[in-house]
């Protein structure tokens, strides 16, 4: 039988409720980076491997280059060109899918999550991968987790034109997955994106601390929290 879920940790809006029900969800929508997939690999591609690459082409430190890329990409966020790998690879002059390729070893699916995923299959929930991320990084991060053959459908930010922060992104992710957002839970681990389906009508919205194996949990005063995927079996 599928339980209810119960969730306490960092909530301190009193009105929200204490519990996920599990059993009257017919939807899952899932975000990839940090959420279901370790935010390590990424922080270290974008933190340390791209700006080595440029300070090396450029003539650069490696502090220089770091200060100038984050400033760079910082201009781009909550656009698509933020996680579009061809646009940097144009921008930054590097081929950045070939980068990823090197340091594929990285990308590390977090724990639980296959268990998780299995046990919504089982309960024949409809299970929707939705990311930001460009297509590309998902097909490779995909090839090498093996978590694809999970998901009834897998939805791009660049499929519908608007990153999920955009109230647009809702409405073509509705039309194109086809689900019902009263029956539906997300997860993410992006409080802007979580706001923004609330904003939407997502009915159930979680969001997922721990991002990165390298890092401390986030917090979130706006929506029940998970630290891992365990606490909702």
């Amino acid at each position: 039988m599928v339980q209810q879920i119960t969730v306490f940790k960092n909530v301190t809006i009193s009105a929200m409720p204490k519990t996920i029900p599990l059993k009257d969800i017919k939807f899952v929508l899932l975000d990839m980076d940090g959420t279901l997939l370790d935010l390590y690999f990424d922080d270290y591609f974008w933190g340390h491997l791209v700006p080595e690459k440029y300070a090396e082409k450029h003539n650069m430190t490696f502090g220089a280059a770091k200060d100038f890329l984050f400033k760079t990409y910082k201009s781009h966020e909550k656009t698509l060109n933020w996680c579009d790998i061809d646009f940097w690879s144009k921008e930054l002059h590097l081929d950045i899918p070939v980068l990823k390729e090197q340091i594929k070893h990285l990308i590390e699916v977090h724990p639980h999550v296959i268990d998780f995923l299995k046990m919504l299959r089982k309960h024949k929930k409809k299970i929707f991968l939705v990311t930001n991320a460009h297509y590309k990084t998902v097909s490779l991060k995909l090839k090498k987790t093996q978590i694809g053959k999970y998901f009834d459908s897998v939805l791009c930010s660049f499929d519908v034109g608007y990153p999920k922060e955009h109230i647009e992104f809702w409405h073509k992710a509705e039309k194109k997955l086809k689900f019902d957002k009263e029956k539906t839970l997300f997860i993410d681990d992006t409080e802007d994106v979580l706001l923004t389906a609330k904003e939407y009508g997502i009915k159930c919205l979680l969001f997922k601390a721990r991002t990165s194996s390298k890092l401390e949990p986030k917090k979130s005063k706006n929506f029940l929290v998970i630290d891992n995927f365990r606490e909702l079996m």
